[in-house]
C-alpha cells in the first residue's frame, strides 16, 4: 500500500502505537495518533515519537468526522476490534491493520512467528538465541516487549525476525506470512476479548492462514485442537510431542529430545538442559523444530539449547554454588504459577515462599510439593497463612523468617550438594519490593555474591 501523503490513523498510544506512528511518518504518511485516555501527556508522546514529529495527537472522544479522510487504520493490540467505532471503520471499507501487519509490509527478510496460550516468551527467547548464533542479523520482536515496527525499517533481505505474537495481534493481519510458524498450545484465555473459545482458537490459527506448502507450521501433537488443525492447514506441518514417539517430528524418548525428519538425530538429554519441567521441554522442542525447519545446522541448535538459562524470573537458572543449584521464579506471583515452579524441580528443594496477601488459597500449591520440598521457608504478610495451610496438609518442615535476606541465607546454610534452592513465592512482592523483577534481582544478587 502506498501511504505517501495519505491520512493514516494509529489507534492506541502504547509502545506499539508510538513505534507504528514513527514508522508511518518515516514512510511519508500523515499520521493521526489517537487514544481515548484524555489525561495522557501529548508533549511526552511527541518526544517518544521524535522531536521533529508532525504526528497529530488526538485524545478523548473519537473525532468521527475524520473517517472519510482515512486511507488506513493501524490498531494497537490492546484495542478491542469489536468497538462500535471500529465497526464503522469496517463499514466504510477502511483497511484495518495491526502493528504486526504494518511492520511486515515494510520489513524485509524472513519471519519466524510463535503463538500459543503458554510458553511463547520462553520459546521466542530461546529461538532468538539460536538464530543469533546462526545469523547475527536476527531481531526478536512482538509481544515479548520490542515492537516489530521499531525495527522494520532496519531489516535487510538477510535478516531474520523472531516474533512472539498474541491472539490480539493476529486479529488484524492481512498478508502476514511467516517462513515458519508455531502454535504451542491452546487453552482458555482472553475470553473477555474474544468472547468465545472458537473465536480465540481461530485467532491463534490465523498465524498460518497465508502459509502454503512452501512454509512450515510447527504444532503440538498433544493438543487435540492443534492436531486437528494440522490435518487441514496448508503449510508443511511438523509436530512436537512430550508424550509419544512421532514418525516425523520432534519428541521425547527415554528422557532424550529426538528430531526425526528423514534422518533421526538426538539433540540432547533433558539432564543437559538448564530449563526444567515438561512444559519447558516442549518449549525447547518447538524452538528446535522451528530452527531446524528453517535450516539452522543441528550443531548450533544442540549447543544453544544446552546453554539457554531461560527467561529472566521464570524458573531461571541462576548458578550452582557448592553443588547447590539456585533458581529464580520470582514471576511465580500466584499459587498456579508457583505450582509450575515446583513441578519443574528435579532435586530436593528448599522453597522460598510468601509475600503480599492477595487472598489466595494455597492448598493446591502445597499438594504439588509431592515429596520434592525439603523445607518451606516463608516470609511476608502471608507466612502464617501459608504455614497453617501446609500443616493442614501434613507438611511440617517450615521455617518462618523476618526478611528476604534472612530467607535466602537460611536456605543457603541448609542446602547440601545435589539439592536446589527455589524462589517461587506464590505471592506478589508488594510491601517488600516494587515488583517481582526487583525481588528476583535481589535473589540473584545475594546468590551470585556467595
Amino acid at each position: 500500500m502506498d501511504i505517501m501523503n495519505k491520512k493514516v490513523l494509529v489507534f492506541g498510544s502504547g509502545i506499539s502505537g508510538i513505534a507504528a506512528s514513527r514508522l508511518l511518518e518515516k514512510k511519508g504518511a500523515k499520521v493521526i495518533l489517537y487514544d481515548g485516555n484524555e489525561t495522557l501527556d501529548k508533549e511526552k508522546m511527541r518526544q517518544q515519537i521524535g522531536e521533529k514529529t508532525q504526528v497529530e495527537i488526538v485524545l478523548g472522544t473519537f473525532p468521527e468526522e475524520i473517517l472519510d479522510r482515512l486511507s488506513l487504520v493501524v490498531m494497537s493490540p490492546g484495542v478491542p476490534t469489536d468497538l462500535p467505532i471500529v465497526k464503522k471503520m469496517r463499514a466504510a471499507d477502511i483497511p484495518i491493520w495491526g502493528e504486526i501487519e504494518l511492520a511486515y509490509a515494510y520489513g524485509k527478510g524472513d519471519v519466524l512467528a510463535i503463538t500459543g496460550t503458554n510458553g511463547k516468551t520462553t520459546t521466542t527467547a530461546l529461538l532468538g538465541e539460536i538464530m543469533r548464533s546462526y545469523n547475527p542479523s536476527t531481531y526478536i520482536v512482538g509481544n515479548i516487549g520490542n515492537p516489530y515496527t521499531a525495527v522494520a525499517d532496519t531489516l535487510t533481505e538477510d535478516s531474520v525476525t523472531v516474533a512472539e505474537i498474541s491472539s490480539f495481534q493476529l486479529e488484524t493481519i492481512d498478508k502476514f506470512c511467516p517462513k515458519v510458524s508455531a502454535i504451542l498450545n491452546i487453552t482458555p484465555d482472553h475470553l473477555n476479548r474474544h468472547h468465545t473459545m472458537e473465536a480465540y482458537i481461530r485467532a491463534k490459527e490465523d498465524i498460518a492462514k497465508n502459509q502454503t506448502q512452501e512454509q512450515v507450521c510447527v504444532l503440538n501433537y498433544e493438543d487435540e485442537v492443534l492436531r486437528e488443525f494440522g490435518s487441514h492447514v496448508k503449510a508443511d506441518v511438523i509436530y512436537f510431542s512430550s508424550q509419544r514417539k512421532l514418525e516425523r517430528g520432534i519428541y521425547l524418548e527415554d528422557e532424550c529430545i529426538i528430531y526425526n525428519n528423514e534422518v533421526k538425530m538426538e539433540l540432547c538429554h533433558v539432564d543437559e538442559l538448564k530449563l526444567l519441567g515438561i512444559h519447558n521441554y516442549e518449549n525447547v522442542m518447538a524452538a528446535a523444530a522451528i530452527a531446524l525447519a528453517y535450516g539452522v545446522p543441528a550443531e548450533i541448535v544442540k549447543t544453544v539449547i544446552r546453554q539457554f538459562a531461560g527467561v529472566e524470573h521464570r524458573i531461571e537458572f541462576v548458578c550452582e554454588k557448592n553443588g547447590v543449584a539456585y533458581y529464580n521464579d520470582s514471576k511465580g506471583t500466584n499459587p498456579d504459577a508457583a505450582i509450575k515452579g515446583i513441578q519443574a524441580m528435579n532435586r530436593p528443594t528448599y522453597l522460598i515462599g510468601g509475600g503480599y496477601d492477595k487472598d489466595s488459597e494455597y492448598d493446591e500449591w502445597i499438594e504439588a510439593f509431592a515429596g520434592k520440598v525439603k523445607k518451606l521457608v516463608l516470609l511476608g504478610a502471608t507466612k502464617e497463612k501459608i504455614a497453617a495451610t501446609a500443616r493442614r496438609h501434613g507438611f511440617e518442615d517450615i521455617i518462618l523468617t523476618g526478611t528476604f535476606e534472612e530467607a535466602v541465607m537460611t536456605c543457603v546454610n541448609l542446602a547440601n550438594p545435589g539439592e536446589a534452592v527455589l524462589l517461587s513465592p506464590a505471592c506478589a512482592s508488594w510491601g517488600m519490593f516494587k515488583n517481582y523483577e526487583e525481588r528476583g534481582d535481589k535473589f540473584k544478587e545475594i546468590v551470585n555474591s556467595l
